[in-house]
């Protein structure tokens, strides 16, 4: 048995009664990847990124968006030629090997997890705010949690639980809920770009770059277009959440095809012009570090019932990123428990709605317990290291797979496929070495804590390794 462990077989099938059901569409997809990249990158992050690269902020999403892209294509690729739950996890222990799909579903676990609880903790913010506000006063013990001299963010495990109960009803059903609410961001965002762009004004755009392109340290703090980039990069990623339902496509070649590239074509559309709508109307300055950047740019410009509407969007749309983070970890979860790497009774599938009830449920509640109890803002982008190691993966798969199965069926074949892979290897490479060092660190040591779950469980369990079927 090599270091690297076993490696699935293309075409493997799972285990009866561990099969999800094919409930979604090509529209379910697209709503999901742009449910779960439309969310609060673009609603927040345009400020920081504003910070960290000044106007350039905007080349900082189009760098972003391009790495993402040549993921998208890679996941394209491998999502139509092996439709099964778990994403990237599935495509690395494939092509890769066991133990490196470990590294890889571990990082996917701790992406989707952080991203979850953050957006659940920005949602409570949003709404403490609109009911205080209306002059309703609440206790503050049950609004955060102890880091903040309360007891509980108690919003934040309850908008939490709720999407969990969405899940847990079925797959389409809260597939279908989600298309409703990417429709209101979507006409959000328009109603942003209809009244800002007026004002556009190319003196805001000068000097375009004044902390430069690479990613140095100044004063501290990590800046120049590709530090932007790096943090910018969270506002992208969630087609990957896409590629985990695989299993559940009704006609995966068409549909995962449509979903994923789909999804990222709408979605680079929509940032390029908010980008270029926000850094012109105002001086980038004033964004910088801005929690809500976008309203802020609309109530300089004397749009107050505007800007109402977009955080009004935010409080209403926002759980659908919710929704999607944790649909992809259930799926993670569930596949790593029905190849054996975690306790297999978490792969239960329910006979009602086709969906993993069981593991959606421990889903939801860890979720609820971290957005209720931890202070999130100094780890966040654990999660972006986290999507990195799976991108700089599936473009390692798409190349390997295209050597070692040359001749298998590919419904969607992806363009220059060592090109691309090799662009999004080196892409993703430096996005990783631009974040700083303290969440590189974190997210060695989130690995190590894998690592020895893995050798110490993982192993010892794992169905490929005793010649069963995973």
């Amino acid at each position: 048995m090599s270091i690297i462990g076993p490696r699935k077989q293309l075409g493997a099938h799972a285990p009866p009664g561990q099969t999800l059901a094919k409930t979604l569409g090509w529209p379910h997809l697209i709503a999901l990847g742009v449910g779960a990249i439309v969310g609060t990158g673009i609603y927040t992050l345009t400020g920081v990124g504003a910070e960290r690269a000044g106007p350039a902020v905007i080349l900082a999403f189009a760098i972003a968006g391009a790495v993402c892209a040549c993921a998208a294509l890679a996941y394209a690729e491998l999502a139509t030629m092996i439709p099964a739950a778990g994403s990237a996890y599935t495509f690395t222990y494939t092509a890769l090997g066991e133990a490196i799909a470990w590294v890889v579903g571990w990082s996917l676990i701790l992406e989707y997890s952080l991203a979850c609880s953050t957006v659940a903790v920005g949602w409570s913010g949003y709404l403490v705010g609109w009911i205080q506000a209306a002059g309703i006063v609440l206790p503050q013990a049950l609004l955060v949690g102890p880091h903040a001299g309360g007891i509980i963010n108690l919003p934040a495990v309850l908008v939490a639980l709720a999407v969990m109960g969405m899940l847990v009803a079925g797959t389409r059903e809260s597939a279908t809920l989600n298309i409703v609410l990417v429709i209101i961001k979507l006409v959000a965002l328009t109603v942003f770009v209809v009244f800002a762009m007026p004002a556009f004004d190319a003196d805001n755009l000068h000097p375009f770059m004044p902390y430069g392109f690479a990613s140095v340290e100044q004063g501290g703090t990590k800046r120049g277009v590709m530090a932007a980039a790096a943090i910018v990069f969270f506002a992208f990623y969630g087609f990957d959440a896409v590629a985990t339902s695989a299993e559940e496509a009704k006609r995966p070649g068409r549909d995962l095809t449509i979903g994923i590239v789909g999804s990222m074509l709408v979605c680079t559309v929509i940032y390029m012009a908010v980008a270029v709508a926000a850094i012109g109307a105002v001086p980038f300055q004033q964004l910088a570090n801005s929690p809500e950047p976008l309203a802020l740019v609309l109530r300089s410009l004397n749009q107050p019932k505007a800007a109402y509407l977009i955080a009004l969007a935010a409080v209403v749309a926002l759980p659908s990123v919710i929704l999607v983070m944790m649909y992809g970890q259930s799926r993670i979860f569930f596949v790593m428990a029905r190849d054996g790497l975690l306790p297999q009774q978490l792969a239960t599938v329910s006979k009602r709605t086709g969906a993993p009830t069981r593991i959606t449920v421990l889903t939801g509640i860890s979720i609820a317990a971290v957005a209720g109890f931890f202070r999130l803002d100094e780890i966040a982008e654990l999660a972006n290291a986290g999507t990195l190691i799976a991108f700089i993966a599936v473009g390692a798969c798409l190349m390997v797979l295209r050597r070692t199965a040359p001749d298998a069926r590919r419904l969607f074949r992806c363009p220059a496929p060592y090109v691309v892979g090799t662009l999004a290897i080196l892409g993703c490479l430096y996005l990783l070495y631009s974040l700083p060092g303290t969440t590189l660190f974190r997210f060695c040591i989130w690995n190590a804590i894998g690592l020895v779950f893995y050798v110490a469980y993982g192993r010892r369990h794992s169905f490929a390794r005793r010649g069963e079927p995973a």
